[in-house]
């Protein structure tokens, strides 16, 4: 990365690297879908600022930030382009006070960049369809990071308490379940309560039925596992980590690691999260270990892709306190 790459430092710049990107067989209305290059104007005047197009055919103005989660920020596009590479490419993530430092905006207006930018990471699950498949292998686990800020209530209005070791310590906090197909993708994903029920919910909607399934030996998984191809587990209570069937390597070390890189950056990075917000850094660790060195992707076509799913997707101060359980 280049920092003084003029996509970083001037706008007109950045706007024509977002067209590139959204637009590569030129402009495209996005509130009709008109793409026919004779019934599209480019306006100009000294009353319009670059960049603006107006369709023929719906009579509606429009840019290339119109649809995305850049539409109406004050803040120029440079600045955009710079705080989505950064984001995109520090493995652990980038807090909003080094963001707001190194872009020279406001710490409020730093942290509402890092948000919109995690919306546009967040992937449709529903179109890129499910994990795993015949032959394919996906490891299962859930993990447990931070306090919970509603105490979760037992039957009978009773509060659960923590304990003092194991995963049964999680009691009063956060939840995260992930998944994590061999040599390809994860999801994580915030739930409210981790029981047998709920945990299947995330593995039948996000696993194909096909795939070997690998966990520990926590009984939130023994009969959902029977719904697979096959299920095997590792006993991490009596210290196995790891065992081979023939060729067969048994462990959900993978899903492990993925956490670990996530944890580091919560805790590391960025310290403090609030609950409500957690299911938006999830979304940005599972882009970022989706698109990692290892598959061959180098960070400047990780930002370039981030910028590409920026488009229909927005993020209002309105929405943006809004919880997400899976």
């Amino acid at each position: 990365m280049d920092i003084t790459a003029a996509i970083y430092t001037d706008a007109d710049k950045a706007r024509e690297h977002l067209e590139a990107i959204h637009w590569p067989n030129g402009p495209l209305c996005p509130h009709c879908g008109n793409a026919d290059e004779t019934r599209i104007v480019k306006l100009q005047g000294k009353s319009t600022r670059p960049g603006v197009y107006k369709c023929n055919e719906c009579r509606q103005p429009f840019s290339v930030t119109v649809g995305t989660v850049f539409e109406r920020s004050h803040i120029p596009l440079n600045k955009w382009v710079l705080a989505s590479h950064l984001l995109a490419a520090s493995k652990k993530g980038m807090s909003a006070h080094q963001l707001h430092r190194m872009l020279g905006v406001t710490y409020k207006t730093a942290w509402f960049m890092a948000h919109r930018i995690r919306e546009a990471m967040k992937e449709d699950v529903s179109s890129s369809g499910p994990l795993g498949g015949e032959g394919k292998t996906v490891e299962a686990d859930e993990t447990y990071i931070g306090k919970r800020e509603t105490p979760r209530k037992l039957a009978r209005g009773r509060i659960a308490k923590p304990t003092k070791s194991g995963k049964s310590g999680g009691a009063q906090k956060r939840i995260v379940v992930g998944l994590v197909e061999r040599g390809g993708k994860a999801r994580m994903f915030h739930l409210n309560d981790a029981t047998a029920s709920t945990v299947r919910d995330v593995l039948v909607r996000n696993v194909s039925r096909d795939t070997v399934l690998y966990t520990d030996s926590s009984r939130l998984y023994t009969r959902t596992g029977e719904e697979y191809a096959s299920h095997k587990t590792t006993n991490h209570a009596h210290g196995e980590y790891v065992r081979y069937e023939g060729e067969e390597v048994i462990h959900s070390n993978t899903i492990e690691n993925v956490f670990s890189v996530f944890k580091r950056g919560m805790i590391g990075v960025y310290q403090h999260c609030g609950e409500a917000h957690l299911h938006r850094y999830l979304a940005e660790f599972d882009f970022r270990y989706n698109r990692r060195t290892a598959l061959k992707i180098s960070d400047a076509e990780r930002a370039e892709d981030l910028l590409r799913m920026a488009r229909d997707k927005r993020l209002t101060y309105r929405r943006i306190g809004e919880a997400d359980y899976a």
